[in-house]
């Protein structure tokens, strides 16, 4: 059973600006951010999260937000975590009389709150299954079998369906191994109304390299020796990946400025992509996600979110799309 008053998601890649516009959205409408981001959870991890926590202030009127800040460092925080979290900021949100907002880039958190159960959170991969569906039942048992993830123990493949799905989740886990994933927690599942920031490559491709810079500049490598100074094992920055896991790699010799600074840049430029990616599966998988045109004015933007959301609020809206 789904909750009655539906979320409105501001969701895209890093760099897109999704926390300024959320923001300025909520200062309009009376709404609280709820983060979904996987990184921002933490303490102390600011700058390379790019919590920009200076944007939930408008006009000198704060702008409430969640699931910012609410894990120390070193930590593991999974999707699990964050649904029953995001459980109790909704509630939260709603008892203070305000329009809950969901503003973040973890493609894979928000999908979990649109289709709930854990096991409906790992996208369908249709190339895979394509290849899967070529073979007989007993050529996919037999891979199954030759195979290994942490799902093979919980999987169902009492039909050739169930079988095929059970490959496709065991793949994803093993090609994404930083997802936790409790498939036997039952989650509440929300109506919402999704939009979308997706600058130009180029234009995304400049904000990245820029920010980038700006942070290294600003205290990203301070704010990462400061978690080693504190006694936070190097392999536990590691696995936080990006900023963290190249500047540790820095700090503790393993790189040189110039080699992190090089292969850091890269490798964000390659996570905006697979957001992306992520974000074109979630609407292969039905969801409708609205893209706002980057060259609108804020204003305009702004407006558009608001005026939708009211519309599909009163339930006058169908499937609408920029």
């Amino acid at each position: 059973m789904s909750p009655e008053t539906p979320l409105l998601i501001i969701l895209g890649p890093t760099a897109s600006g999704k926390t300024h516009l959320a923001t300025r959205v909520a200062y309009e409408i009376g709404g609280e951010i709820l983060s979904a981001d996987s990184r921002q959870v933490y303490r102390q991890m600011d700058i390379g999260t790019g919590k920009d926590l200076d944007e939930y202030v408008v006009n000198g009127v704060p702008v409430p937000y969640h699931l910012i800040n609410i894990r120390d460092a070193g930590d593991k925080y999974n999707v699990n975590d964050f649904q029953h979290d995001f459980a109790d900021s909704y509630q939260q949100t709603l008892a203070n009389g305000h329009i809950p907002i969901v503003c973040g880039g973890t493609g894979f958190y928000i999908y979990a709150l649109l289709k709930g159960h854990a096991n409906d959170t790992v996208p369908v991969n249709e190339s895979l299954r394509a290849i899967l569906e070529s073979l007989s039942n007993e050529e996919l048992l037999a891979k199954f079998l030759n195979s290994d993830s942490r799902y093979h123990a919980l999987a169902d493949i009492s039909t050739r369906k169930r079988l095929v799905r059970a490959l496709e989740i065991a793949a994803y886990l093993n090609e994404h191994p930083e997802t936790d994933v409790d498939f036997g927690a039952e989650s509440v599942t929300y109506t919402a109304l999704l939009f979308g920031l997706n600058p130009t490559v180029e234009t995304r491709r400049e904000r990245i390299s820029n920010r980038l810079m700006t942070r290294l500049k600003h205290g990203l490598i301070e704010e990462v020796q400061n978690l080693l100074n504190q006694g936070i094992a190097p392999d536990s920055l590691i696995y936080y990946g990006l900023e963290y896991k190249y500047v540790t790699l820095y700090l503790t010799g393993a790189m040189t400025f110039e080699e992190m600074r090089t292969k850091l840049e890269t490798e964000i430029h390659r996570f905006a992509k697979r957001q992306m990616t992520f974000f074109r599966k979630m609407e292969k998988d039905g969801l409708i996600i609205n893209w706002i045109p980057d060259e609108w004015p804020e204003s305009e933007k702004i407006q558009f979110i608001i005026a939708r959301y009211r519309e599909f609020k009163s339930g006058n809206a169908g499937n609408m799309s920029v």
